[in-house]
């Protein structure tokens, strides 16, 4: 006899009945009317959610019997008004006598839906101030905001913040990119001026990822030896490359804390602060000009197209440019014992620009922060949106692989295998 075959097609969908839409919607036309059909139908919905989960708590059904034992049983209904992305809703929360019910499509003390709070922080991450957020969300839910809800839901990131500043990172990084951005913040009283410095590793896949950020007001050895002992502490034992723009300090504390570290100049700031002096219209074409100086195969090329740049004119309109480089060439030398694809890696504006200018024109939303916490949430919440695109590896890594594992042997083999 011939086994009968299990069906793998799968279950059929019941089909829908015009005539059902037509008996809910009854003599309803207007957008307001349907609005609040749907308000009615979400409210009931998810008052049905509750019941079943407090029938599943107690282990009978409505109207049916309680088990053999059990002294616990239904106890009426609790009014209460949660905030929903449809706008506010009065609920009846089912609860039990023992009191030992606890909901979990809306917890106990929850006024709000995770999809409110995740509203919010969308819009605290894209640079919004309070009170912009709290006049988008009453046009949004038709319903009163107080200010210290939305700070009630952003000051809930901070204890995600300090997770993700102590989370264990990578054995080794082959490049580190250490940038900064001045924020201003209030303190007894006075607005003063800080620094946020933003680790950017490159992971030996070839993908990008912040490490960490750090508010000060002053730099120096002390400051970078102990985010570098931080660093080393949450599990980085070698970093390859490290490209600075003058810190104050830091070859000092990384000959300490990473001892075989290389340091050099970031190309990167080298041009960021050349194209100061260029008017916007004219950028694009001057860091083409600088290019050859930077991609040049040897040390006397890059010398002697730095000289060509200085004699162009391109050099001659804004005669600032040349001088920046020539200071800081000492910085700039090491690049050259390294072969074009690593250089190209090095160099690339892509991995710590685009960050930069992200959070800068986030920050430039905002006159001041309140306090040194809520700068450091905004730019927490920035940075979670911008990696979130961070899952292509550039062909400049795939290029330069190789040479770093030859370059510095026996130290990415672990790694890369």
């Amino acid at each position: 006899m011939a086994k009968s075959r299990r069906s793998t097609k799968p279950p059929k969908t019941p089909e829908f009945d015009p005539a059902a839409v037509d008996a809910l919607l009854g003599a309803r036309t207007t957008m307001a009317e349907l609005d609040e059909l749907f308000r009615q139908m979400k409210k009931t919905l998810m008052e049905k959610v509750l019941s079943g989960e407090l029938t599943h708590h107690l282990g009978y059904e409505r109207g049916g019997s309680k088990p053999d034992g059990q002294e616990n049983h239904r106890n009426g209904t609790t009014p209460k008004t949660v905030l929903t992305e449809d706008g506010a809703i009065g609920l009846a929360i089912p609860r039990d006598r023992a009191g030992t019910f606890e909901p979990r499509l809306i917890p106990k003390h929850a006024r709000r839906l995770p999809r409110f709070d995740d509203n919010v922080l969308s819009l605290y991450a894209r640079g919004l101030t309070v009170r912009e957020i709290q006049g988008h969300l009453e046009e949004l839910y038709q319903v009163p905001v107080a200010p210290d809800v939305i700070s009630t839901v952003t000051d809930e990131v901070l204890e995600e913040v300090t997770a993700w500043q102590q989370r264990a990172l990578e054995p080794v990084y082959p490049v580190l990119i250490l940038d900064a951005l001045r924020v201003r913040v209030r303190e007894e009283g006075t607005v003063r001026i800080k620094a946020v410095y933003i680790a950017l590793g490159v992971r030996t896949t070839g993908q990008k990822e912040v490490l960490g950020l750090w508010l000060e007001q002053t730099e120096g050895a002390v400051f970078w030896h102990r985010v570098l002992t931080e660093l080393a502490n949450r599990g980085v034992t070698d970093i390859l490359i490290a490209l600075v723009d003058g810190l104050a300090g830091f070859p000092d504390a990384i000959r300490t804390v990473f001892p075989r570290t290389d340091v050099h100049q970031c190309v990167v700031h080298l041009m960021r602060r050349s194209l100061t002096y260029v008017a916007w219209q004219d950028r694009r074409a001057v860091a083409a000009a600088l290019k050859p100086i930077y991609r040049a195969a040897t040390l006397a090329a890059g010398e002697q197209a730095l000289r060509d740049f200085a004699g162009s004119p391109w050099g001659e309109k804004y005669p600032t440019i040349a001088p920046i480089w020539m200071r800081a060439w000492d910085q700039v030398l090491p690049l050259f014992r390294y072969p074009l694809p690593v250089r190209r890696l090095l160099s690339t504006t892509n991995a710590v620009e685009s960050v930069n200018m992200q959070l800068r024109k986030i920050i430039k939303t905002r006159g001041h922060f309140p306090t040194n916490d809520a700068a450091v949430k905004l730019l927490y919440l920035a940075l979670r949106n911008l990696s979130k695109k961070w899952g292509q590896v550039s062909r400049d890594w795939q290029g330069a692989l190789p040479h770093l594992a030859l370059l510095f042997e026996g130290r990415l083999t672990p790694a890369v295998d």
